[in-house]
């Protein structure tokens, strides 16, 4: 018989809260590579406290605060991550020139799998969490200051006592209301309920339909279909790329300026989901071999008029993150053969 050692003991107690406490310190920094590094502090720097631990907590409040605590002193003195909409300036023109930045610490997309590791086994909990997750939101909090993101994500994410926020926090429950206040009125403006109500009352089906004839559009390279599935106030961004697009119409003129699809089957879209929700991963054909390779990933909103809002990250790095490959998967390749079979006429006028 083995006997279980202290490392058994501790793993066993804390293992479960890793995706949690991942999501929780992606609120806060906007960075699923960061936020994978600070949980791991957090573990490090638990285990070196956990013989002092005395339970006049529960462990997951503990481990909270620990996280928190890592997150702040990360956060101390480093600028926040963006996205485009979020830099303070007007829409850009389709048709101009794009202007890159990948100085620029944007706020990156969370892969599903790092928080939940596959479907969950609680619906209704995992929608608690999925909204929480959402990339609007993400993008909000990085609005606030570091003390308020902690506040409303402890508060009104995982739904602590103002007592409890107050003790992680080591400052009073009048400071921490005070705090939430200020927060969730600067949220308000940044994050609309009205626009997440809007998609709430979208049915699965419809959504799923929507998405469906989103992604033959694209593989057809078909831009006044991509327009119209587009509602009419649609907002497109996509970091590295500083300019962000108003209005249906504005990014299909961007389509056509910029991509350097010419044909069906030059583009396919492979789904994946991340932020709590759809996300496709797209891979362009290379010209000069006709190969299929990873190009962008887009987080979709979908709304009662069409798709609302598409978050396009242009990042090839990420690919590996969310378990994908360089080059279009194998099973996908047909789909690609049988587009471009078509004769390779273009529907972008």
């Amino acid at each position: 018989m083995t006997l279980a050692t202290d490392d058994d003991v501790f793993t066993a107690a804390v293992e479960p809260l890793r995706g949690e406490l991942t999501a929780h310190c992606y609120r806060m920094l906007g960075s699923v590579h960061d936020a994978e590094d600070l949980v791991q502090e957090t573990y490090i720097r638990a285990w070196r406290s956990y013989g002092k631990f005395e339970g006049r907590s529960s462990l997951r409040t503990w481990m909270y605060k620990i996280a928190t605590n890592v997150c702040l002193t990360a956060l101390d003195g480093r600028a926040r991550r963006p996205m485009p909409t979020g830099l303070g300036q007007p829409a850009a023109d389709p048709r101009g020139a794009l202007e890159s930045r990948p100085e620029v610490t944007w706020l990156e997309p969370l892969p599903d799998s790092v928080v939940w590791g596959g479907r969950p086994d609680d619906p209704e909990a995992a929608t608690l969490d999925r909204e929480g997750v959402r990339l609007a939101f993400v993008a909000a909090l990085q609005h606030l200051t570091p003390p308020q993101r902690a506040a409303v994500v402890l508060f009104d994410v995982l739904g602590m006592q103002a007592s409890e926020v107050a003790e992680l926090l080591d400052t009073s429950v009048a400071a921490v209301n005070s705090s939430l206040q200020r927060a969730r009125a600067h949220l308000a403006k940044l994050d609309p309920e009205e626009e997440r109500a809007s998609a709430r009352t979208l049915d699965d089906a419809r959504k799923r339909s929507l998405l469906a004839q989103y992604v033959d559009a694209f593989e057809r390279y078909d831009i006044p279909r991509i327009v119209a599935l587009l509602s009419a106030d649609a907002v497109w961004e996509m970091p590295p790329f500083t300019g962000w697009y108003a209005g249906a119409e504005a990014i299909g003129d961007l389509i056509r300026s910029n991509c350097p699809a010419e044909q069906a089957g030059d583009q396919i879209l492979v789904e994946t989901s991340a932020n709590g929700g759809p996300a496709f991963a797209l891979y362009m054909r290379d010209p000069s071999d006709g190969v299929h390779r990873a190009f962008q990933l887009q987080v979709p909103t979908v709304g009662v008029d069409g798709v609302t809002h598409v978050s396009v990250f242009f990042d090839p790095g990420l690919f590996a993150r969310f378990g994908l490959p360089e080059e279009l998967p194998a099973e996908h390749r047909a789909r690609a053969e049988a587009l471009l079979a078509t004769g390779g006429g273009s529907c972008s006028q």
